[in-house]
Order: structure tokens, then C-alpha cells, then sequence
């Protein structure tokens, strides 16, 4: 790998060329046939069913290989100047929208043993994040704890819960008490669960592109809001959430917003707030964020977020950075002092999710 990173084209004086950099949203991509070919025979028949893969010619899907074959990812990451990275799904997303518990379950069991399989090559390097059925709250702590012994690093579940399970209700504190005591963060990504990605490929175009942009950070938000306002970071103040792809240039608008209001309804008499501190101090002690390719995020990092926001790839996606990504973060990062850069590349990830920083540079 190092010969690889040597031939990286950036000038030897350029102090983004020595960064060490670590993505904290990259994805593989399953097999089409790994859920028709793993699941247990009583779900044969259920298994969900993918396109066949055209390598080369599906830049979203296929075009890199290392999407499903780690050896070659890591020359692939070291084409970008890469180290390690934490990967979540790429077909298993459109799964967290089942309706069948019992099925998705088992889906998402057949995923997590090929993730640990494939991490396993580089455990150092490539950090898996489990998806979670969350219908089944006892099951899922087993399928935490059984994905956490396996040596995967946190846990996804859908960023848009089901209806009738709104992260507002106490449905979720066993979970939410087993990531805290486990300390595996919980992570909640786009285009996961019951919100516009439902019926992502049956949009029409108007729909599609407003869902893009405004659905997506409407769906964020309002998470982040009944995560911070039901008083799940009061109950358990050591879980970490990562919102995950959703970049992170709107944040600040939205948290002092939410001061703001916070502090105007608490002036006011016989208001009973559901929260004792400002939703800023939540997001600050429990939340983290990834972004890859946001300018004006990168832009407010100067004075917002350093210490919460995570650099990504998004590789091997076809909107990546890759292998553009020292380019893309000299654009973005370039104004930021170099302690605040080096957090968002590469310390508040590792702080995260316990890197071992000596081992990913002895790797390298």
C-alpha cells in the first residue's frame, strides 16, 4: 500500500498531503444474490432480490471492486490517500423500510456476518457498522451484542422510524442502554427507513428532487429533535449518535434556532420545558455528523462543529470524492487551522469509535 500513497500527485509542501485521513461514512456493496443465497430456508422465498452487477458501467454501484472485495479496497483507498473507514451498507439501506420483522431481521443478520467476514481482512483499517431491526427491541440488543463481539464498531438503524415506533416513545431505551454500556454509537443514515426513500425509485422527477434537498434535511432534523427533546441524552448521556450523509453546512442555522426558542419559552411563565439544558449541549456531548462534499459546511467548521463533524469519501458511490479527496478537502477544510482540520479528518472519528491510530499508521 505505501508504494500506492507515495505516487499520490499532491506537493510535498502541501500539509493537507501529509493528513492523515480516515472516512467516516464509506460504503461496500453487498452481492445482488447474498440474501437469495444465506438466508434460512424459511425465508427463501421472501428474500429480497437485486439488479445483477455491471461492473464498470453503474458508476453509483459497481464501478470499484472493492466495494465487495477488501483486498482490493485497500489499494482502492490508497489511490485517495485513505487509511481506514467506517463502512455502512449499500443495497441493505432499502431494507430498513420492511414491514415483515421476522424477515428483516434475518436480512440484516446475513449482512452483519458477511460485514464481519469482510472487515476482518484489515480489522484496523475497514470498521463495520451493523443494521439493526429495531421492531423487536429485545432482539435487537442480542444482534448488538452478538455484532459488537464480532468486532463490529456501532450500529445503524432507520433514520425514519416506522409510524408506530416514533423515536419518542420508550419503545427503544433497552437498545438505547445497551450502545451506551457497549459504547457502540448508534447510526442513522439517509435514505433508511419510512420517509421519502420508501418509494425512492417510483418517484417522479419534481418529487425526486425536492426529497433530495429539502425532504432529507427535514427528515434529519426532526430526528435530532426527538432525540434531544423526548430526553433520551438526559436518560443516557454517554450514547452517541452519528447522523450519517446528511452533511452539515444547515446545523448551526438549526441549533441556535433552537436555542434561541428554547431560551424564549423558558423566560415564559407556567412553560414546562421537557429538557433541563439548551438543545446545543446534546449536540455537543451526543452527536456526530459526516460530510463529504459540502462547501459551506466546510466554510462554518471554522467556528461551529469542529469538535462533532467527521470527514467522509462516500466511496465507492458514484457522487464519491474518490480519488479526488485531498483536492476536494484542501477546497473545503483548506482555511481551517491545522489542529481543527486534523479533528474533523482523523481524531474525532478515532475518539469515536476507539481507532487505534498507531496500528492505521503502521498499516499505511
Amino acid at each position: 500500500m505505501s508504494s500506492v500513497i507515495d505516487q499520490r500527485p499532491e506537493a510535498k509542501n502541501d500539509p493537507i498531503a501529509s493528513e492523515l485521513l480516515i472516512s467516516a461514512d464509506s460504503h461496500v456493496i453487498e452481492d445482488p444474490d447474498l440474501w437469495v443465497n444465506r438466508v434460512a430456508p424459511a425465508f427463501k422465498d421472501r428474500a429480497p432480490k437485486f439488479p445483477p452487477r455491471k461492473v464498470g458501467n453503474d458508476a453509483t454501484f459497481s464501478a470499484h471492486e472493492g466495494g465487495w472485495d477488501p483486498k482490493k479496497r485497500l489499494t482502492e483507498m490508497a489511490v485517495d490517500g485513505v487509511r481506514a473507514e467506517v463502512l455502512y451498507p449499500s443495497l441493505a439501506l432499502t431494507l430498513f423500510g420492511m414491514e415483515d420483522a421476522r424477515l428483516q431481521e434475518e436480512c440484516f443478520r446475513v449482512y452483519n456476518d458477511w460485514l464481519m467476514e469482510y472487515c476482518q481482512v484489515a480489522p484496523h483499517l475497514l470498521l463495520g457498522v451493523a443494521c439493526l431491526s429495531v421492531y423487536d427491541i429485545d432482539q435487537a440488543v442480542r444482534e448488538l451484542e452478538r455484532c459488537h463481539k464480532g468486532g463490529l464498531r456501532g450500529a445503524l438503524v432507520w433514520q425514519v422510524p416506522h409510524p408506530d415506533l416514533p423515536f419518542t416513545s420508550k419503545h427503544y431505551e433497552k437498545l438505547w442502554a445497551a450502545a451506551e454500556r457497549l459504547q457502540m454509537p448508534i447510526s442513522l443514515h439517509i435514505l433508511s427507513g419510512f420517509g421519502y426513500a420508501k418509494n425512492l425509485f417510483t418517484l417522479p422527477m419534481m418529487d425526486l428532487l425536492r426529497h433530495s434537498v429539502v425532504t432529507k434535511l427535514n427528515e434529519a432534523a426532526n430526528t435530532i429533535f426527538d432525540l434531544i427533546y423526548s430526553g433520551v441524552l438526559e436518560r443516557f448521556p454517554k450514547l452517541k449518535f452519528v447522523i450519517v450523509e446528511n452533511e452539515v453546512g444547515w446545523m448551526p442555522f438549526l441549533v441556535e434556532q433552537w436555542d434561541r426558542y428554547y431560551a424564549r419559552f423558558l423566560a415564559m411563565p407556567g412553560k414546562d420545558l421537557p429538557i433541563p439544558r439548551k438543545p446545543s449541549e446534546y449536540i455537543l456531548q451526543n452527536f456526530y455528523t459526516s460530510f463529504f462534499n459540502d462547501p459551506a459546511g466546510g466554510y462554518l467548521l471554522g467556528h461551529w462543529g469542529e469538535d462533532n463533524a467527521m470527514w467522509s469519501n462516500d466511496f465507492p458511490h458514484g457522487n464519491s470524492t474518490w480519488p479526488n479527496s485531498r483536492k476536494v478537502i484542501a477546497r473545503d477544510l483548506g482555511h481551517l487551522s491545522p489542529e481543527a482540520r486534523r479533528k474533523i479528518l482523523t481524531t474525532n472519528v478515532a475518539k469515536l469509535y476507539n481507532m487505534d491510530l498507531a496500528a492505521i499508521r503502521a498499516a499505511g
